[in-house]
């Protein structure tokens, strides 16, 4: 689930980090859909086009130490 658009960060990110610093990017199909300041701003436009679990939000940041996947969920136990 969605290793594709993070391999697509990964392999890109010294690019991505100096063309987005610091912004939070919307990754889908190897491209990047958007980029906003915040995350739940990026979270809250891309769900209004595209289906959850359809794509990545990767915040922009040089160096290894930030490639983590962190996954969220919306379940209520």
């Amino acid at each position: 689930m969605l290793e594709k658009e993070f391999d697509f960060y990964q392999k890109n990110q010294k690019e991505l980090s100096q063309k987005y610093p610091g912004r939070f990017i919307v990754i889908k199909n190897d491209a990047v859909i958007g980029d906003y300041a915040t995350e739940q701003e990026s979270y809250e436009s891309t769900i209004k086009e595209h289906e959850l679990g359809t794509f990545l939000i990767q915040q922009c940041l040089p160096g290894e130490e930030t490639n983590t996947q962190t996954f969220y969920s919306r379940v209520i136990f």
